[in-house]
């Protein structure tokens, strides 16, 4: 599983970095040695990652430690979107939640610091973590899973789900065009434009997925103040 995590790391962030370099040339040239660093980290978080993602799969298959199911006639078919939805937003809660605590004096030294070295955040930055919040990001899946039913392809979209959006958020442009960035659909989900103002500010924007409990609790900064390429685009 570490294998699988880190190769799925490499892949997919490796596809954004080569976008980045063909849409927007020149973007990461002077970052080299800050993404060799980045992908140090990150391979240590998969490393982290694998070890409970590995041992729930093991019992799933061996010891039915889970709720994960196959059968899709188990539940009834409003349950699979549901299910979705639950464990994006149980994920972000927790991710919330997390990251606020590790902007704390002393948490952040220890720890968070590492993720804010990507200044700006490249699309290697999205697993650069030190090991302690390595740990914290890797039980919250594993944990749901005992928890929540959910059929098996439902996680596999909650995985690429968790996946696309870690990277695209920190990619350093936005890929996505102004108006969905400005429209409705904006104002609710968390994009590269958003998740900047968080690198940048070291405060508010804290959330993974969505924008709700920034805006409950008052640390919606609002977005940042890079225009991406799609923006332009869009704009043309």
């Amino acid at each position: 599983m570490t294998v699988i995590v880190g190769v799925r790391y490499l892949l997919t962030s490796g596809l954004f970095a080569w976008l980045t370099q063909r849409i927007r040339p020149g973007q990461y040239d002077r970052l080299k040695p800050q993404i060799t660093r980045e992908i140090r980290w990150s391979l240590y978080s998969a490393a982290i990652y694998g070890i409970p993602a590995g041992v729930l799969a093991w019992g799933w298959q061996n010891a039915g430690w889970t709720r994960i199911y196959t059968d899709i006639n188990l539940y009834p078919l409003w349950y699979l979107p549901l299910s979705l939805f639950v464990y994006l937003f149980l994920h972000d809660t927790w991710f919330y939640w997390t990251h606020r605590l590790f902007h704390r004096r002393g948490w952040f030294e220890i720890a968070h610091a590492v993720h804010h070295e990507s200044r700006p955040p490249t699309a290697w930055a999205a697993m650069s973590f030190h090991p302690i919040e390595a740990i914290s990001g890797a039980i919250v899946i594993p944990v749901l899973i005992i928890a929540v039913p959910i059929h098996v392809g439902i996680l596999g979209l909650v995985l690429l789900i968790m996946t696309i959006m870690g990277v695209t958020n920190h990619m350093g442009w936005e890929m996505f065009p102004r108006w969905l960035v400005n429209g409705p659909l904006g104002k609710g989900l968390i994009t590269a434009t958003h998740h900047e103002k968080h690198h940048s500010a070291y405060r508010g924007n804290y959330g993974l997925y969505f924008r709700f409990w920034d805006k409950v609790c008052g640390t919606d900064l609002g977005l940042g103040s890079f225009d991406g390429a799609a923006n332009q685009r869009s704009s043309s």
